[in-house]
Formats: C-alpha cells, sequence, structure tokens
C-alpha cells in the first residue's frame, strides 16, 4: 500500500500570497485520498507576513501559526500534518523538511543563512532541502540559479508551473545528476483543491514524524512514485531557458560551463 502526501503547501496566516487557512485544506485533502500534507510557508527572505522586526523567538511562534492551524484540524480529522517551509535567495526557492519549531526556536541565525549555511545546518539536523521549481522563469525571477551540490532533491513537477516544460527540464536535471525527485502542488488557494490540480509522492511507508518524511523524500528516484499530471513530464520543443543562468558551486561561485555540458557532465 502506499501513501500519498502533498510536499508543497501555504496558508494564508503566514504566507502573504495564500489565502487558505491550514485547516481549509483538511477535509478537500482527506476526500482526495491523501494520508497528509506537508506545510511550507514562505520563510524570512520570501513572501512571509510575519514582522520581520520581531525578537527571533517572537517570530518563529508567529511564523509557525499556519502550520499549527493545520496541524490542529489534521489530528482531528486523521490527516498527518508535517512542518516545512520555504526559503528564498535571488529567485531560486527551496523546500525545507524534517526540522521543527523547537529546532528553529534555538537557531536564529536560521535568518541569515546562505544556501550553503541552509544545506550544511539541514543535513546536520537530518532535514532535507528540495530544490522547488528550479526552471521557473515568472516575471519576478531575474535568472535560473541551480546549486547543485546544495540539495538532496529536486521537484521536478510543480502544480503551480505555468509552463509543463518547466518541469520537463528539472526531471532532466535530475536524472542527469542521480538526484531524488519529488512533486507538489505549491498550493496557496482552495480552488486550487476544488479543480483537482493537486500533486504529491507516494511513500511506501507511512513517516511517523517529519524528521521520516524528509528520510523518505530523499530516497524517491522514480516518476511513478509521483502524483502528476498526464503527460506533465513527456519532452516538449519549446524546452528552452528565456533569462540567464547561473550554476554554482559548493562555495556558491558561480560554474563558468555551458547549461546543456553541465548536464551531460555533472
Amino acid at each position: 500500500m502506499a501513501y500519498l502526501y502533498e510536499t508543497h503547501l501555504h496558508t494564508c496566516l503566514t504566507s502573504g500570497c495564500a489565502s487558505a487557512r491550514g485547516r481549509d485544506y483538511i477535509a478537500y485533502y482527506l476526500d482526495a485520498g491523501y494520508s497528509g500534507i506537508v506545510v511550507t510557508d514562505h520563510f524570512f527572505r520570501g513572501n512571509c507576513l510575519v514582522d520581520r522586526n520581531l525578537p527571533w523567538r517572537e517570530w518563529v511562534k508567529e511564523f509557525c501559526r499556519g502550520f499549527e492551524d493545520a496541524q490542529e484540524e489534521g489530528a482531528r480529522r486523521g490527516l498527518d500534518v508535517f512542518f516545512g517551509w520555504e526559503e528564498t535567495f535571488e529567485g531560486d526557492d527551496y523546500l525545507v523538511y524534517g526540522l521543527d519549531k523547537e529546532w528553529l526556536l534555538e537557531h536564529p541565525e536560521a535568518r541569515h543563512w546562505t544556501r550553503r549555511a541552509q544545506y550544511r545546518a539541514v543535513q546536520a539536523a537530518g532535514g532535507c532541502v528540495v530544490h522547488a521549481h528550479p526552471f521557473r522563469q515568472h516575471n519576478y525571477i531575474r535568472e535560473v540559479c541551480l546549486a547543485p551540490r546544495l540539495i538532496d532533491a529536486v521537484e521536478v513537477a510543480n502544480a503551480g508551473n505555468r509552463e509543463q516544460y518547466y518541469d520537463v527540464l528539472a526531471l532532466r536535471y535530475a536524472e542527469k545528476l542521480g538526484l531524488p525527485i519529488s512533486a507538489g502542488s505549491d498550493i496557496h488557494h482552495i480552488d486550487q483543491v476544488e479543480a483537482g490540480d493537486l500533486y504529491g509522492v507516494y511513500l511506501q511507508e507511512k513517516p511517523k514524524n517529519a524528521s521520516g518524511f524528509a528520510a523518505m523524500i530523499k530516497g524517491i528516484r522514480d516518476t511513478a512514485d509521483l502524483k502528476i499530471g498526464e503527460g506533465r513530464l513527456e519532452s516538449r520543443e519549446d524546452e528552452t531557458i528565456r533569462i540567464p543562468l547561473k550554476i554554482l558551486n559548493e562555495n556558491e561561485r558561480p560554474i563558468s560551463r555551458n547549461f546543456w555540458d553541465f548536464l551531460e557532465r555533472g
């Protein structure tokens, strides 16, 4: 038996671009056959509603409101709700799994992380860093930025992507580098749930906690373990990057290589 989990979800109590409370999602995901969701509200550098001038411990408590609202209703209705977040750097976004509120309270340096510091800290804590929608090319993104040595997995299908080929490129990227893969709805609004436009991952076991979920994400390598739209990852003729591309090494320094050459050689 496989268990279906949402990996990428935002709430209006914490993310400035969302319109639904965490508790609003629970019944819909249960009806859609999900075993759980991960709340990944926008973190310190992203579109987060929490006042960044608050003392750190107060900031964390406010930041967790969206998750806790969902968790309370999930516990009442029988849906797993795990804690995560989505951090932004220069248009490149990363989903962090496996850490919790207590960990955040003791690590105020998280608000000043670089990509490298983020990866090292999350690894040390037993968590997981997933590059979210790495080839998205919206008007607010100046360049596609890849940091393949500073992630554990790639989100190769994102229901919020406007163009299918963004996901095709992400899958090619993950496969060439031998990285685990995931898929998520990137959901912000209830109408997306009502439309059934939901993605996720199938897990062979039910994770006991957020740490267990993070460990299982690192083991997904087959697209058969993803819940995605039909034909979503089929190759297209328009698979091109129309904005500048930057590839970073493990020290966050740019790698001077053609993109396709980089994919071929890793």
